[in-house]
């Protein structure tokens, strides 16, 4: 799993492009031991934060997946972002 920012007070920051990705998209991370994970998008879903799935985002799965979030929805400048952008993904391969 991973948590990034979608934006900052000064311009885009680490996430935003992440709702731009589409289903059968790859995703590379780097792992600790040098090597890269490949994964590939399954899906992304969009949340309210009052409707926020815990358990399939973060719940065990029978296989390597990778979840990727960032904030979403609509922007109030007091309340921050009513949602969260879930990218949901699996390891296709390791390089």
């Amino acid at each position: 799993m991973a948590v990034g920012h979608l934006d900052t007070d000064s311009g885009p920051a680490v996430f935003a492009g992440l709702t731009e990705l589409r289903p059968g998209r790859i995703v590379k991370a780097r792992r600790a031991d040098g090597r890269i994970a490949v994964y590939t998008v399954d899906k992304i879903k969009s949340y309210e934060k009052a409707h926020f799935p815990s358990q399939e985002v973060y719940g065990a799965r029978g296989r390597p997946e990778l979840r990727l979030i960032t904030c979403g929805g609509s922007y109030d400048r007091r309340m921050g972002y009513s949602g969260n952008v879930v990218v949901f993904a699996h390891l296709t391969g390791i390089r």
